[in-house]
């Protein structure tokens, strides 16, 4: 089982950036594909990116492909999500999960996932 912990959310200003972190403790890190999640209130749950256990494979959704970055580091036992040019409909509260899968953007293929951390983009 792997426990994970998301930081990093806040408020900030269309066009900013912000980093977000996800911290895993439990079994090896680097057993799982991971991935972003976002949901906004009134909206369906949203694949944001993917990468592999090894960080060599990457997916991207389409509304934030070029903006956004995922990586990992597995010495660190962190999931990362590098967001740039952030837009209003990027506001959510933003979720990282494990998988014994590959990478992938189905939900449902997650194993475990964090409690989320609240991210605000202002016009």
């Amino acid at each position: 089982q792997v426990q994970l912990v998301e930081s990093g959310g806040g408020l900030v200003q269309a066009g900013g950036s912000l980093r977000l972190s996800c911290a895993a403790s439990g079994r090896t890190f680097n057993s799982y594909s991971m991935g972003w999640f976002r949901q906004a209130p009134g909206k369906e749950r949203e694949s944001v990116a993917a990468v592999s256990w090894s960080g060599g494979n990457t997916l991207y959704g389409d509304s934030v492909a070029g903006r956004f970055t995922i990586s990992r580091d597995n010495a660190k036992n962190t999931l990362y999500l590098q967001m740039n040019s952030l837009k209003p409909e990027d506001t959510a509260v933003y979720y990282c999960a494990a998988s014994i899968f590959g990478v992938t953007r189905e939900a449902r293929q997650y194993n475990y996932w964090g409690q989320g951390t609240q991210v605000t983009v202002s016009s």
